[in-house]
């Protein structure tokens, strides 16, 4: 087993305990493959409604991109509205449009309910990297105003933005009003608590090497299996071979995170006096917020390899020296990095791939919380309740081509073409 990666969250992580291995024979109403916010909100949900719940994780709760990633939620998906009603219908595109609406709800009021500590601070800045950015970014949010009704997000010109965050390098900015930011890991953490609570039963070190289908399928690791009615698949970027038509779905890519040592006080009030959660509009995205502590945590740069940068904190230290020249003489604490999965419509695929065998995966940057939402939508689907799930699989889900083998040099070449476009004015 895997413990979780050094970082600034498995750090600072609240109450992380080790879980027994799956061995022997069991049977469960539901088994869930992957601990992470999909595969823990899941088994609490499900707990919560009485079900009797397995949960079976490859190394810890939180291991994967949930307890490294960059902790930001807000309203919206990454397909726009307008290309969402082109793709299925005004009424399943609003539907979706709630979906991303709610799920932020959702993580607020799970953290309220649980008593969940993991520092939920209000605010999300989603900031225009170029002129022309800012002009769509503009229009974005005026269509949400006015053909969406909500309410919950403003336009900043350039000077608002530069109040906020202590520098002009932006063009404008989608205030997100109602957004926020978490500590990831101890939010995954509590939800497994809480799930466990309720009476679900999660196991760590507890690799799924196969599964069967049919009526009552099978899940089997190296020392054990469960007999179930219902399976989840909540791997994500760590599918692997395991569900190859899932696997076809999404590409598992990296991205990087540092933390620096605690800034003075002077340079947090100059850059964020506000403590809201910043991404910019470049391709290749570059997010960043202050810790608790007082620390930059920033995210940039991406690979497409089965391995990391040898150097993460330099890899990633050039993108936040570029905005904040400021920062280049403090301290790198901590850097990391993980693995997360893109689909090839930047959209979650949640879809059911037999009568009793569902999928949720490919939440393409936004998984904080889509993927706690995608939990709740498949409790509800067990009980009855397709709605949501229906939805999603009316988006167009393509495989990548070349399949889980070959895919990997088209997706190179398409990234370093829009990253170069990054880097041009």
């Amino acid at each position: 087993m895997n413990k979780h990666e050094p970082s600034y969250y498995e750090a600072t992580a609240n109450g992380v305990k080790s879980r027994p291995q799956l061995v022997g024979d069991h049977s469960a109403d539901i088994c869930i493959i992957g601990g992470g916010f999909t595969g823990t909100s899941a088994a609490l949900h499900l707990a919560e409604a009485g079900y009797k719940v397995s949960l079976l994780e490859a190394n810890q709760i939180g291991w994967g991109a949930s307890g490294r990633n960059g902790g930001q939620m807000c309203q919206g998906h990454n397909m726009g509205h307008a290309d969402l009603i082109d793709k299925v219908g005004k009424e399943t595109a609003d539907l979706l449009w709630q979906t991303s609406i709610d799920s932020v709800t959702m993580v607020k009021d799970l953290i309220a309910k649980y008593q969940i500590d993991c520092d939920l601070t209000p605010g999300v800045l989603h900031v225009a990297s170029k002129a022309r950015h800012a002009d769509e970014i503009k229009k974005a949010v005026e269509y949400k105003r006015q053909q969406l009704n909500y309410d919950g997000v403003d336009y900043l010109n350039a000077s608002s933005v530069a109040a906020k965050l202590g520098t002009d390098r932006y063009h404008g900015g989608e205030w997100y009003k109602d957004g926020a930011h978490i500590h990831p890991l101890n939010f995954v953490l509590g939800l497994a608590n809480a799930a466990e609570l309720h009476g679900a039963k999660l196991y760590d070190n507890s690799t799924v090497v196969e599964y069967t289908d049919g009526k009552n399928p099978e899940v089997i690791t190296a020392k054990g299996r469960v007999k179930c009615r219902y399976l989840l698949f909540a791997c994500n970027g760590y599918m692997g071979h395991l569900n190859g038509p899932a696997a076809r779905k999404i590409m598992p890519i990296n991205n990087f995170i540092i933390a620096t040592e605690p800034l003075p006080d002077t340079v947090t009030e100059r850059i964020n006096p506000e403590r809201i959660a910043v991404a910019d509009s470049k391709f290749v995205v570059n997010y960043y917020r202050l810790s608790r502590d007082g620390r930059m945590l920033w995210g940039g740069g991406e690979n497409y390899t089965p391995s990391f940068p040898k150097d993460i904190a330099g890899f990633v230290k050039k993108h936040m020296v570029a905005t904040y020249p400021e920062l280049a003489k403090y301290r790198i604490d901590y850097a990391w990095g993980g693995t997360l999965a893109i689909t090839l419509n930047r959209m979650p695929q949640i879809t059911r791939q037999q009568e009793n065998i569902f999928v949720a995966q490919g939440y393409s940057g936004h998984g904080v919380a889509l993927a706690t939402y995608a939990g709740a939508i498949f409790a509800k689907a067990v009980q009855g309740s397709l709605e949501e799930v229906d939805a999603f699989e009316k988006l167009p889900s393509r495989d990548f081509p070349g399949g889980t083998l070959l895919r990997w040099p088209g997706l190179v070449a398409g990234m370093l073409y829009y990253s170069m476009l990054d880097r041009l004015p």
